[in-house]
């Protein structure tokens, strides 16, 4: 059955329910089950997406050419391969049709979607519901092939976890050969209608074959016809309802738009350094935490804190959305910080998700949770992490909701350059070991508490603080980091709690 109606029908709800690839329900299919078989390495996901590549013409008009070529053969996609196409922009469908590619590309699956981000930023949508549990219940290392630019884990969907990023001419190639592990230069893709073998080399575009359709695929003319007027060719936009005004209003039943708590207890004073005492580890992580590890962007599950939350709002599961629609709401992205079902805290080892040990009880509980506790307790948090940490996306998020969440500072081997900088820019200290330090050699459970000392003395880029480890034995421990704050600017960043707030403090002055 196809669902519209939404219990929160206020005005960002009706915006933003309609913020997805595909704007229209699509009806059910009457077709008869079919039967499949499934194993490791099959693609359960093919997409041509994103925005950077789908906007090349070269590539765009090889994967239809190869799609012309394919259907041509009366090939066909398994029935168990998702496929989409998200031209990067309404002149790539113009041209696609122009040259009568489109219509092959719609034989073989790959219909136009939308225009914007889709399985690159993990709007892959649901996969079939009796495939998706046969993945998860066989524990399958299934496999989505995608023209985008990120394939970080449980990003693309959190049941696929192998994710390859390819051309789009070879996304339409490994679709149809429906699996990866295959050597395209010696097997066949699939059969044609008379059940002869078919090779990537039979179906392959030739130079000349694109010379002649890219000197014909467009013009100029097709650019100024379809930007000229933006709000004639998009007549959605327009039809959004919103209010006007100098200040914007929040809708405390939105569950799309919050205000954010950034500026309680602003101050056009910057604040003293505090040392940072009686800390509790919030997670022990290894190396390549990436930004999608800490603020995923793409589905929310029903029994996630952050589904729960939405629940308790009246939104039905399949109108959840994504992390990333729902970013203009803390209150479901701080539930989502660390709510990668791929990330791994050292503190539960053999588990995956966002799940912690809350000390000193014992208990076993999500992240969120445990953060919320200690907060209640009054107890700081701080992140214990390895090499690389933050590299991936410079989602903003990332650091917002640490901050959110309670975490004071995030200690680790190395930074991801953008993310080091998040940190600081929303008050969180990132600190870093020596490199001969680490987690696993300090040999450390997320039983102890933690001080870190040498911050009231007056902040200087990159000084040495002091790191205090009070183990459960009774020992303690004191290990030199460097503060990495980097610059005399972001030093004030921080004494002003954020750059959020020192940005304020700056308008105001100068108003």
């Amino acid at each position: 059955m196809c669902i519209r109606d939404s219990n929160t029908s206020v005005l960002t709800e009706l915006e933003m329910i309609q913020n997805r690839p595909t704007p229209d329900c699509v009806p059910e299919s009457e077709k008869s089950p079919t039967e499949v078989t499934l194993g490791h390495g099959n693609v359960v996901i093919a997409a041509i997406t994103s925005c950077t590549n789908t906007s090349n013409p070269s590539v765009m008009l090889a994967a239809g050419l190869l799609a012309k070529k394919a259907a041509e053969r009366g090939m066909a996609v398994p029935p168990y391969v998702k496929t989409s196409l998200a031209p990067g922009s309404r002149v790539v469908t113009d041209y696609l049709t122009q040259t009568g590619l489109q219509p092959y590309l719609d034989a073989i699956g790959f219909q136009t979607v939308g225009y914007g981000c889709t399985t690159c930023i993990g709007n892959s949508g649901p996969l079939e519901p009796h495939l998706d549990a046969a993945i998860t219940g066989n524990d399958l290392v299934v496999a989505s092939v995608l023209s985008g630019n990120r394939n970080f884990e449980a990003r693309v969907h959190q049941s696929v976890k192998a994710n390859f990023l390819m051309s789009p001419p070879l996304v339409i190639a490994f679709a149809l050969a429906g699996r990866v592990d295959i050597d395209l230069s010696q097997e066949p893709i699939g059969n044609d209608r008379d059940g002869n073998p078919v090779y990537l080399r039979d179906v392959w575009a030739s130079p000349e074959e694109l010379r002649q359709l890219l000197q014909n695929a467009f013009d100029p003319e097709t650019y100024r016809r379809l930007y000229r007027d933006f709000a004639e060719q998009n007549p959605l936009w327009a039809q959004i309802p919103s209010s006007t005004g100098l200040v914007y209003e929040w809708d405390a039943s939105s569950t799309y738009i919050q205000e954010p708590p950034y500026f309680e207890n602003f101050s056009m004073q910057p604040r003293t350094a505090q040392n940072i005492q009686g800390a509790r580890p919030i997670a022990l992580f290894g190396d390549s935490v990436t930004t999608d590890h800490i603020s995923p962007a793409g589905a929310i599950k029903s029994d996630s804190p952050a589904g729960l939350y939405l629940q308790s709002k009246g939104v039905k599961p399949v109108d959840f959305n994504s992390y990333g629609s729902r970013r203009g709401n803390h209150e479901v992205m701080m539930r989502g910080t660390f709510a990668n079902v791929r990330i791994k805290n050292r503190m539960v080892p053999g588990i995956e998700g966002g799940v912690t040990i809350h000390q000193p009880s014992g208990e076993q509980m999500s992240i969120y949770d445990a953060a919320m506790r200690y907060q209640q307790e009054g107890v700081p948090l701080i992140v214990l992490a390895g090499q690389e940490y933050g590299t991936g996306s410079s989602r903003d998020w990332a650091a917002k909701g640490a901050l959110l969440l309670g975490v004071k500072a995030v200690i680790a081997q190395s930074f991801e350059r953008i993310h080091r900088s998040n940190l600081v820019g929303m008050g969180v200290l990132p600190c870093q070991f020596p490199s001969d330090v680490s987690v696993a050699s300090l040999d450390l459970d997320g039983t102890e508490q933690f001080d870190l000392q040498g911050l009231e003395q007056g902040l200087k880029p990159k000084q040495e603080v002091s790191l205090v480890i009070h183990r459960t034995n009774g020992e303690t421990q004191t290990v030199p980091l460097i503060l990495r704050i980097d610059t005399a600017t972001e030093v004030e960043y921080y004494l002003h709690g954020g750059i959020l707030p020192y940005v304020l403090s700056q308008l105001i002055q100068k108003g």
